[in-house]
């Protein structure tokens, strides 16, 4: 089996730190501006960036870890709130299709390799435990108001998990013709709308300030439940996450390995080419 490089994106330390206790031996190359990581398993060289959150950020650890690795193929993973009812905590989803949600419209994103994810929903089907459910993945900006958003939601959209980062990734894949695979686990489903908006807990760059959450907890000490309630449900989350991930990096050696047509666009200099 021919060796293959993995590029695996994720926004926050949640949702990396479950995953780099199960790779042995993973080394930090870099710290700033983005932590990455490498490892190995197997035929797979992996590196791991975490981003930060938000769609900017996203972008830039992208390129970056593009720019280093070179990966055959990159998987976008990390956490995602349900917008219709139908998907619990704890569901891992794997987008088949992506769309961008800036407030008014939604437009399709691409760079998710359709085919692909199908191939990897099988071969962990066959050779696994992990159950994985097709979706859409929605990138904002923002965290939404899903009472809001639901009603607006294409009625073709199976599945739809709301994140801030996919969207982002996608477009560098698609930039630079490597095939994208979206993995997200449910931390919150329809039904939780959450009591306070992003601003309150972070700066201008998205960064979760503690002197801010303080602020915020004074002001509306109602929420407190509720952010316990999704600690909870991210510890459950990121650690059925970082199993699928693994089983996904083991499985994706044998399902790249056979030539296929892919779904995603080509970047410019590459669509005119026979």
């Amino acid at each position: 089996m021919p060796p293959i490089t993995i590029g695996l994106m994720a926004a926050m330390p949640d949702e990396t730190r479950p995953l780099l206790r199960l790779l042995r031996g993973a080394t930090l190359l870099a710290h700033q501006p983005f932590p990455i990581w490498r490892a190995q398993m197997g035929d797979a060289a992996i590196w791991l960036a975490q981003s930060g959150m938000g769609p900017e950020r996203a972008e830039s650890a992208a390129e970056r870890l593009v720019g280093l690795a070179c990966p055959d193929v990159v998987v976008s993973f990390g956490f995602g709130g349900g917008v219709l009812p139908g998907l619990s905590v704890g569901d891992l989803v794997m987008g088949t299709g992506c769309l961008n949600y800036d407030g008014r419209d939604f437009t399709p994103a691409a760079g998710i390799d359709a085919p692909l994810a199908a191939s990897a929903m099988k071969s962990l089907a066959q050779r696994t435990s992990v159950a994985l459910t097709a979706g859409t993945v929605i990138t904002a900006g923002t965290i939404l108001a899903k009472h809001l958003v639901a009603p607006l939601i294409p009625a073709a959209v199976t599945s739809p998990v709301l994140d801030m980062e996919t969207a982002a990734v996608a477009g560098v894949a698609a930039r630079h013709g490597i095939p994208l695979l979206a993995l997200r686990a449910i931390t919150d489903d329809a039904g939780e709308e959450f009591g306070f908006s992003l601003d309150e807990f972070t700066d201008a760059g998205l960064n979760i300030r503690p002197h801010r959450v303080m602020a915020t907890l004074l002001r509306k000490p109602w929420i407190m439940p509720q952010l316990v309630r999704l600690a909870r449900s991210s510890r459950r989350a990121g650690t059925l996450l970082a199993a699928a991930v693994i089983a996904l990096a083991e499985t994706l050696p044998a399902i790249t390995a056979s030539p296929r047509s892919y779904s995603f666009a080509l970047r410019p200099d590459t669509a005119d080419q026979g």
